[in-house]
């Protein structure tokens, strides 16, 4: 599988599935239809150690793709599962103590900058990556014109990558490319029907592959 280094990538939100199997079956499935840069494993209602089940478990098959295995919260857990970095929705603070600890050895990002001012807060931290948008932000079938807007401003702006929510419509995962942003990061558009995720990441690759615009060196 070729990695298209030069245009936005895809990445996905594992979703909300109870049963641990179910879950990686659905995951590992959406894999298999293309590049993925890197997945996000939430919490969502589980208990500590229920998603520290749930983490090993997503862990190795988000991997064996070749994605990078990123657990939203939780570095305990993270930790436990080997996994490849941490995704913070939380406030500065959660940032900033992530960012201390635990890179270069684990990828850390995320922020929940609603405006330019506290996007460049996060900036300032130099994470990973910044993430424009809500992990269960996707509500509608197009990605949040907010985002968008923030997304365009900070790919045009700063040189840390930029991870921007898509909508519910695979086509979003446009909307986001347009706007510069290095990755797009979609969940119901995906796993609304696990059955169809291999094609939708297929079809969705293969619409950036078509029309995303390509970066510069």
């Amino acid at each position: 599988m070729t990695v298209p280094e030069d245009r936005c990538r895809l990445v996905l939100i594992v979703p909300d599935i109870a049963d641990i199997e179910q879950r990686a079956t659905a995951v590992a499935d959406a894999l298999r239809g293309g590049d993925v840069a890197s997945v996000i494993i939430p919490q969502y209602g589980l208990d500590d150690g229920t998603f520290q089940k749930h983490a090993e478990k997503l862990v190795p098959v988000i991997q064996a793709a070749g994605a990078a295995a990123l657990v939203a919260g939780d570095s305990r857990v993270a930790g436990r599962a080997k996994a490849d970095g941490l995704h913070i929705a939380g406030n500065i603070t959660e940032l900033t103590e992530a960012v201390e600890k635990f890179v270069p050895k684990l990828i850390v990002g995320g922020g929940s900058a609603a405006d330019r001012h506290s996007a460049l807060e996060v900036g300032e931290l130099r994470p990973d990556y910044i993430f424009f948008g809500k992990l269960d932000g996707d509500i509608k079938p197009e990605a949040h014109p907010k985002n968008l807007a923030l997304g365009e401003w900070w790919a045009s702006m700063i040189e840390i990558p930029c991870i921007v929510m898509g909508g519910t419509d695979p086509k979003s995962a446009l909307e986001v490319a347009l706007t510069g942003a290095e990755f797009v990061a979609l969940h119901k558009a995906v796993f609304a029907d696990p059955a169809a995720a291999p094609s939708i990441v297929a079809e969705v690759n293969a619409l950036l592959d078509e029309k995303a615009p390509r970066f510069e060196d």
